[in-house]
């Protein structure tokens, strides 16, 4: 395990530091910021989203839970930027790269956060502009409070909450009932 710096890091200083004494972290401004793990709920509710959303997602995208996407909000050799969605629906040529190398925003057509109590104002808020800024087309915000809803953001657009079953047709055809995620 490796100790995390106490100085700004750029994207490959942090990609090299593997995983930290700390746990899950992410960079932000060149930054090692520590999360909590999530709880069984949150885990619960990402799985069975990603269930649902895996088989209705066209041929050329995959998903995957939990890996790190370099924003490329800085140049490389400046204190980066790289979040950790909870899922992220990316483009299915990256896999022939190999596990080396972070995820891009370029990359990424969704990314997914389950809101959680300490993050609220994180998911709402400060990722929500940074996905934006880093161009990542879509952002879908879960939030499990009863009822389950879901945003769906582009760009800087919200879309109104959606509870029951969330369907759209961008940036593919998908229909998730959202209660079950909490079964």
């Amino acid at each position: 395990m490796t100790a995390v710096p106490v100085r700004l890091l750029t994207i490959e200083e942090y990609s090299s530091l593997g995983e930290t004494e700390v746990g899950f972290t992410e960079l932000v401004e060149g930054r090692v910021v520590t999360s909590p793990s999530p709880g069984a709920v949150h885990n619960r509710a990402s799985f069975q989203l990603a269930s649902r959303l895996d088989p209705q997602l066209p041929p050329e995208l995959r998903i995957i839970p939990g890996i790190d996407i370099d924003l490329r909000l800085a140049p490389a050799d400046r204190p980066g930027f790289s979040r950790r969605p909870d899922l992220t629906v990316f483009d299915r040529a990256v896999l022939a790269r190999g596990d080396d190398e972070m995820l891009r925003a370029d990359e990424v057509a969704v990314v997914v956060e389950v809101v959680s109590p300490e993050s609220t104002r994180t998911d709402y808020r400060v990722k929500r502009d940074e996905y934006a800024d880093a161009g990542i087309p879509h952002y879908w915000i879960v939030d499990l409070t009863e009822p389950v809803s879901l945003i769906a953001c582009q760009g800087y657009r919200s879309a109104a909450a959606v509870t029951g079953t969330f369907a759209t047709d961008v940036p593919f055809p998908v229909k998730i009932d959202l209660d079950a995620l909490l079964d």
